[in-house]
């Protein structure tokens, strides 16, 4: 007989969810996931999917492909993780996060056949499994036509790889959860490899020679296709605005020019490049000019180079490790060079040595502090790991996020009318400060 109790709201729901094993625990196994979707009838083969892997940018690809397949007046649904504010950010259906409503329906339609896994199995189904099938099941009840699925971590072995996607989409590989997933690129490449299914095409943006050579040999090997930016599609140009960016894409069936990109950072160029090619990949066409400057024009990726108007700007980024920083340093240099105070809180499995080496050259003064993760370093330990790279005296303790952001706003009224703020480190900490700003 089932338990399930089925009067509860989203907050209860969502504390039911983080009781289960955290999604930075994994089991390396599909069974668990398939058995769920197997009893619910297998949903996610009811719709197509692009499937999105890499180390950085997932989300704001994933993002951009929803925007191209939304104005082509495809109905769409995106599966993307963690969430900044609201669980129901991770599943967007028509473009907006998942109804209460249909929060509630997706959990009680899973909870039923996830609670019979966990009888069964030897351990039971985590956090990310049941929100991975939670999203197939609304995706399939709205009677979407595509998904666009970006993977939690790795691909192989990752929950979302249930669903057999004819697009692969490969971001840029590089080094993260090197506990979970190896300690080389390498090694996590083999991990992402994963996703690119028999017959599929795969599009990559452009990686080392190692890398390129292993994504090929896995295609090969399922009798898939493989195309690369910079040889079969890429970016022809771009220069940025006050908007955003004007990009000219190279894609698999088109040319593109003068696209606006309502978003910052050459890295985010290379990403539009990516979901354009994606979704031409998954139509066998190419994509109407007019349609697609539409649709990156009004893109959106909170929390990723967000810049927040005001007396102050503020900028929000999510970079949690050494290759975000980069491309975060990139970023902020596109929007000028102007006096930077930083607000830094990074967990603790993060190489914190690498992102303060990657941010020093862009940073005045560093504001060390810590989220309400329990995952999340001290300020004292994330002070003192800034010190040994930017010095002492471009360095600033504040043990709660809150009080960092009122310190980290007045020393940057004292350095000049033009200083901005930036807060990143983690996922955790840019969703708490847009809550503390009243986003």
């Amino acid at each position: 007989m089932t338990t399930i109790d089925f009067d509860l709201d989203v907050a209860e729901v969502e504390q039911r969810l983080l009781a289960r094993w955290p999604e930075t625990r994994i089991a390396p196994s599909l069974e668990r996931i398939r058995a769920v979707t197997d009893a619910l009838g297998r949903p996610q083969h009811g719709y197509r999917s692009i499937h999105i892997t890499g180390t950085n940018g997932k989300t704001s690809t994933a993002r951009m492909v929803e925007a191209i397949l939304l104005e082509l007046g495809s109905s769409v649904g995106r599966f993307t993780s963690p969430h900044l504010a609201d669980i129901r950010e991770r599943i967007s259906i028509g473009g907006r996060p998942i109804s209460p409503d249909g929060f509630l329906r997706a959990y009680r339609d899973v909870a039923p056949a996830a609670e019979a896994v966990d009888r069964e199995s030897p351990t039971p189904l985590s956090f990310f499994e049941m929100t991975v099938a939670m999203a197939y099941r609304a995706f399939s009840t709205a009677g979407i036509d595509v998904a666009a699925v970006e993977v939690g971590m790795g691909g192989m072995w990752d929950a979302t790889n249930v669903i057999d996607a004819p697009v692969a989409a490969i971001l840029p590989i590089g080094l993260d959860h090197v506990d979970q997933l190896g300690p080389t690129r390498l090694d996590i490449a083999a991990e992402k490899a994963g996703i690119i299914k028999p017959g599929a095409l795969a599009v990559t943006a452009r990686q080392t020679p190692e890398v390129e050579q292993l994504l090929r040999a896995h295609a090969d090997a399922h009798l898939a296709r493989l195309l690369v930016a910079g040889r079969d599609f890429g970016l022809g140009g771009r220069r940025a605005s006050g908007a955003g960016q004007i990009i000219s894409v190279n894609g698999l069936a088109g040319h593109y020019p003068e696209v606006p990109l309502s978003l910052h950072g050459r890295h985010q160029a290379h990403n539009a490049v990516l979901a354009v090619a994606s979704v031409e990949a998954l139509l066998e066409e190419a994509i109407p000019l007019d349609v697609l400057r539409r649709a990156l024009g009004s893109a959106r990726s909170p929390g990723r180079l967000e810049v927040l108007p005001g007396t102050t700007a503020v900028i929000l980024d999510a970079a949690h490790n050494p290759d975000g920083a980069r491309a975060l340093a990139a970023g902020l240099s596109d929007l000028g060079p102007r006096p930077t105070v930083a607000v830094l809180a990074a967990m603790g499995d993060k190489d914190l040595a690498g992102m303060l080496a990657a941010l020093e050259p862009v940073v005045t003064t560093m504001i060390c502090t810590r989220n309400s993760s329990p995952r999340s370093l001290s300020s004292r330990e994330t002070a003192a790991a800034a010190r040994a790279v930017l010095g002492a005296d471009r360095v600033v303790e504040v043990g709660d996020l809150a009080d960092a952001l009122v310190e980290a706003t007045a020393a940057a009224s004292t350095l000049s009318t033009e200083a901005q703020v930036l807060v990143t480190g983690s996922v955790v900490t840019v969703g708490e400060a847009r809550r503390l700003l009243g986003l």
